[in-house]
Protein backbone atom coordinates (compact mmCIF):
# COMPACT_ATOMS: atom_id res chain seq x y z
CA UNK A 1 0.00 0.00 0.00
CA UNK A 2 1.55 3.62 -1.09
CA UNK A 3 2.13 6.05 1.89
CA UNK A 4 0.07 8.44 2.19
CA UNK A 5 1.26 12.02 1.59
CA UNK A 6 0.56 14.66 3.46
CA UNK A 7 -0.07 17.23 0.78
CA UNK A 8 -1.29 20.11 3.10
CA UNK A 9 1.85 20.19 4.64
CA UNK A 10 3.73 20.26 1.61
CA UNK A 11 1.63 23.49 0.40
CA UNK A 12 2.39 24.92 3.76
CA UNK A 13 6.20 24.18 3.29
CA UNK A 14 5.82 25.65 -0.64
CA UNK A 15 3.98 28.44 1.00
CA UNK A 16 7.21 29.19 3.85
CA UNK A 17 9.56 29.62 0.81
CA UNK A 18 7.43 31.45 -1.30
CA UNK A 19 7.56 33.99 0.92
CA UNK A 20 11.35 34.18 1.50
CA UNK A 21 11.92 34.24 -2.96
CA UNK A 22 8.82 36.33 -3.69
CA UNK A 23 10.21 39.85 -1.45
CA UNK A 24 9.47 42.18 -3.91
CA UNK A 25 5.63 40.95 -5.36
CA UNK A 26 3.56 38.12 -5.21
CA UNK A 27 4.03 35.41 -7.40
CA UNK A 28 0.89 35.14 -9.95
CA UNK A 29 -0.91 31.77 -9.43
CA UNK A 30 -3.81 30.74 -11.99
CA UNK A 31 -6.01 28.99 -9.89
CA UNK A 32 -8.73 26.43 -11.58
CA UNK A 33 -12.38 26.25 -9.94
CA UNK A 34 -15.45 24.84 -10.77
CA UNK A 35 -17.55 27.21 -8.17
CA UNK A 36 -17.98 29.56 -5.69
CA UNK A 37 -18.62 27.50 -2.69
CA UNK A 38 -15.63 25.52 -3.58
CA UNK A 39 -12.96 28.31 -4.07
CA UNK A 40 -14.28 30.46 -1.24
CA UNK A 41 -12.43 29.34 1.17
CA UNK A 42 -9.21 28.43 -0.45
CA UNK A 43 -9.01 31.95 -1.70
CA UNK A 44 -8.63 32.86 1.80
CA UNK A 45 -5.72 31.45 2.69
CA UNK A 46 -3.79 31.99 -0.78
CA UNK A 47 -5.05 35.62 -1.33
CA UNK A 48 -2.41 37.33 0.96
CA UNK A 49 0.27 34.91 -0.70
CA UNK A 50 -0.07 35.36 -4.37
CA UNK A 51 -1.80 37.21 -7.58
CA UNK A 52 -4.58 35.07 -7.84
CA UNK A 53 -6.67 34.73 -11.09
CA UNK A 54 -9.24 32.18 -11.32
CA UNK A 55 -9.95 29.72 -14.39
CA UNK A 56 -12.89 28.21 -14.99
CA UNK A 57 -12.91 25.60 -17.13
CA UNK A 58 -14.96 22.56 -16.68
CA UNK A 59 -16.07 21.07 -19.87
CA UNK A 60 -17.21 18.48 -17.35
CA UNK A 61 -20.55 20.36 -16.48
CA UNK A 62 -22.53 18.68 -19.23
CA UNK A 63 -25.74 21.01 -18.97
CA UNK A 64 -25.58 24.81 -20.24
CA UNK A 65 -28.15 25.92 -17.82
CA UNK A 66 -25.78 24.60 -14.88
CA UNK A 67 -22.66 25.94 -16.36
CA UNK A 68 -23.45 29.24 -16.79
CA UNK A 69 -25.69 29.22 -13.25
CA UNK A 70 -22.13 27.88 -11.53
CA UNK A 71 -20.19 30.94 -13.47
CA UNK A 72 -22.64 33.44 -12.34
CA UNK A 73 -22.16 32.17 -9.05
CA UNK A 74 -18.80 32.42 -9.05
CA UNK A 75 -18.87 35.96 -10.77
CA UNK A 76 -21.39 37.80 -8.41
CA UNK A 77 -19.46 36.19 -5.44
CA UNK A 78 -16.12 37.69 -6.22
CA UNK A 79 -18.02 41.19 -6.79
CA UNK A 80 -19.43 40.36 -3.37
CA UNK A 81 -15.84 40.01 -1.44
CA UNK A 82 -14.10 42.92 -3.27
CA UNK A 83 -11.86 40.70 -4.24
CA UNK A 84 -9.40 42.31 -6.88
CA UNK A 85 -9.30 39.05 -8.37
CA UNK A 86 -9.54 38.14 -12.46
CA UNK A 87 -11.66 35.53 -13.80
CA UNK A 88 -11.04 33.67 -17.16
CA UNK A 89 -14.14 32.20 -18.72
CA UNK A 90 -12.45 28.72 -20.42
CA UNK A 91 -14.19 27.34 -23.69
CA UNK A 92 -16.84 25.61 -22.96
CA UNK A 93 -17.75 22.86 -24.92
CA UNK A 94 -18.32 19.25 -23.70
CA UNK A 95 -19.24 17.46 -26.91
CA UNK A 96 -15.41 18.49 -27.97
CA UNK A 97 -13.87 18.29 -24.44
CA UNK A 98 -15.37 15.82 -22.22
CA UNK A 99 -17.52 13.36 -23.33
CA UNK A 100 -14.72 11.85 -26.30
CA UNK A 101 -12.26 11.75 -23.14
CA UNK A 102 -14.44 9.64 -21.11
CA UNK A 103 -16.33 7.54 -23.54
CA UNK A 104 -16.31 3.37 -22.57
CA UNK A 105 -16.76 4.68 -18.88
CA UNK A 106 -20.02 6.45 -18.57
CA UNK A 107 -20.89 3.45 -15.84
CA UNK A 108 -17.91 3.44 -14.08
CA UNK A 109 -17.84 4.42 -10.30
CA UNK A 110 -18.16 7.94 -9.45
CA UNK A 111 -14.75 9.06 -8.05
CA UNK A 112 -12.99 6.44 -10.09
CA UNK A 113 -11.22 6.23 -13.31
CA UNK A 114 -14.01 8.28 -15.67
CA UNK A 115 -13.29 11.04 -12.60
CA UNK A 116 -9.33 10.96 -12.61
CA UNK A 117 -9.63 11.96 -16.14
CA UNK A 118 -11.77 14.52 -16.00
CA UNK A 119 -9.66 16.13 -13.20
CA UNK A 120 -6.64 15.96 -15.56
CA UNK A 121 -8.77 17.34 -18.59
CA UNK A 122 -8.87 20.65 -16.13
CA UNK A 123 -5.72 20.23 -15.67
CA UNK A 124 -3.84 20.20 -18.29
CA UNK A 125 -5.73 22.80 -19.90
CA UNK A 126 -4.62 25.01 -16.01
CA UNK A 127 -1.00 24.02 -16.84
CA UNK A 128 -1.36 24.84 -20.24
CA UNK A 129 -2.65 28.58 -19.67
CA UNK A 130 -0.37 29.11 -16.96
CA UNK A 131 2.77 28.40 -19.06
CA UNK A 132 1.50 30.68 -22.34
CA UNK A 133 0.59 33.69 -20.20
CA UNK A 134 3.53 33.79 -17.91
CA UNK A 135 2.14 32.73 -14.46
CA UNK A 136 4.34 31.75 -11.82
CA UNK A 137 1.78 28.58 -10.53
CA UNK A 138 -0.78 27.00 -10.91
CA UNK A 139 -3.08 24.50 -9.01
CA UNK A 140 -6.95 24.11 -8.47
CA UNK A 141 -9.41 23.81 -5.23
CA UNK A 142 -10.74 20.28 -6.58
CA UNK A 143 -9.28 18.36 -3.83
CA UNK A 144 -11.29 21.03 -0.99
CA UNK A 145 -14.06 18.13 -1.81
CA UNK A 146 -14.11 15.16 0.51
CA UNK A 147 -15.46 13.21 -2.36
CA UNK A 148 -12.48 14.40 -4.61
CA UNK A 149 -9.17 11.96 -4.54
CA UNK A 150 -6.04 14.55 -3.26
CA UNK A 151 -3.55 11.56 -3.97
CA UNK A 152 -4.47 11.52 -7.62
CA UNK A 153 -5.09 15.22 -8.17
CA UNK A 154 -1.67 16.27 -6.92
CA UNK A 155 0.01 13.51 -8.87
CA UNK A 156 -1.31 14.98 -12.23
CA UNK A 157 -0.08 18.03 -11.16
CA UNK A 158 3.73 17.24 -10.46
CA UNK A 159 3.30 15.71 -14.00
CA UNK A 160 1.85 18.77 -15.68
CA UNK A 161 4.56 20.81 -13.89
CA UNK A 162 7.14 18.80 -15.45
CA UNK A 163 5.13 19.45 -19.01
CA UNK A 164 4.54 22.82 -18.98
CA UNK A 165 7.35 24.12 -17.18
CA UNK A 166 4.85 25.65 -14.24
CA UNK A 167 5.48 25.21 -10.41
CA UNK A 168 2.26 23.29 -9.22
CA UNK A 169 0.91 24.38 -5.94
CA UNK A 170 0.38 21.07 -3.82
CA UNK A 171 -2.49 20.86 -1.63
CA UNK A 172 -5.35 19.00 0.13
CA UNK A 173 -8.09 21.57 0.75
CA UNK A 174 -9.93 20.07 3.04
CA UNK A 175 -7.58 19.71 5.36
CA UNK A 176 -8.02 21.75 8.93
CA UNK A 177 -11.91 22.21 8.63
CA UNK A 178 -11.97 23.94 5.13
CA UNK A 179 -14.25 22.28 3.68
CA UNK A 180 -16.73 23.19 6.42
CA UNK A 181 -15.50 27.37 6.36
CA UNK A 182 -16.42 26.53 2.35
CA UNK A 183 -20.31 25.55 3.74
CA UNK A 184 -20.63 28.37 6.44
CA UNK A 185 -19.25 30.65 3.52
CA UNK A 186 -22.15 30.08 1.15
CA UNK A 187 -24.31 30.05 3.89
CA UNK A 188 -23.60 33.80 4.29
CA UNK A 189 -23.39 34.40 1.19
CA UNK A 190 -26.47 32.22 0.35
CA UNK A 191 -24.23 30.84 -2.87
CA UNK A 192 -25.76 28.04 -4.70
CA UNK A 193 -24.22 24.32 -3.68
CA UNK A 194 -24.67 22.26 -6.72
CA UNK A 195 -25.66 18.33 -5.34
CA UNK A 196 -23.26 17.15 -8.02
CA UNK A 197 -19.83 17.14 -9.76
CA UNK A 198 -20.88 18.38 -13.24
CA UNK A 199 -21.66 15.92 -15.33
CA UNK A 200 -24.94 13.94 -16.05
CA UNK A 201 -22.58 10.88 -15.50
CA UNK A 202 -22.75 12.05 -11.74
CA UNK A 203 -25.82 13.97 -11.66
CA UNK A 204 -28.52 11.85 -8.83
Amino acid sequence: MAKKINYDLIMDNQIENIKADFLDRKPALLLHTCCAPCCSSVIEILKDVFDITLYFYNPNITEKIEYLKRYNELSCYIKQRNYTIKIINGLYSPEKDFFPNVKGLENTKEGGERCFICYNLRLEETGRLANSMGFDYFSTVLSISPLKNSQVINELGENLEKKYKVKFLHGDFKKKNRFLESIKISKEFNLYRQNFCGCCFSKS
